[in-house]
């Protein structure tokens, strides 16, 4: 097998498995992520209707988008969908980092969502 294919079903065991402790809730939802390559989503989800709360993405920042710094591009979008959870009166949310390592772009996302004022 290719090692990206590899890497995909690892990944892929990774999420599965944390996926089966992590639920999210009405007063406190599921921040789940999701990156390629190229962009970066964010969404809070409630597990026990299975609707999407709001979501944020590389395309509601496209200026810093452009300079080429995923890694600050990730902080500000974690900056927004906390300003946009308080909208909702929401505090405190569960993270899902979705299999991927917490490092990089996912630990950026998380530290600009706990500077917006969300409790993670």
């Amino acid at each position: 097998m290719p090692k990206v294919i590899l890497r995909k079903n690892n990944r892929e065991k990774r999420k599965m498995r944390v996926r089966k402790h992590i639920f999210g809730t009405a007063k406190r939802p599921r921040l789940s992520i999701y990156k390629s390559n190229k962009y970066e989503y964010a969404q809070l989800i409630n597990d026990e209707t299975g609707k999407t709360v709001l979501s944020v993405s590389f395309m509601d920042i496209k200026k810093l988008h452009k300079e080429n710094n995923k890694t600050k591009a990730s902080f500000e979008m974690g900056k927004i969908l906390a300003q946009k959870a308080k909208e909702k009166n929401i505090k405190t949310v569960v993270f899902d980092r979705n299999g991927y390592k917490y490092h990089g772009r996912v630990k950026s996302l998380a530290d600009g969502v706990r500077e917006g004022g969300i409790q993670l």
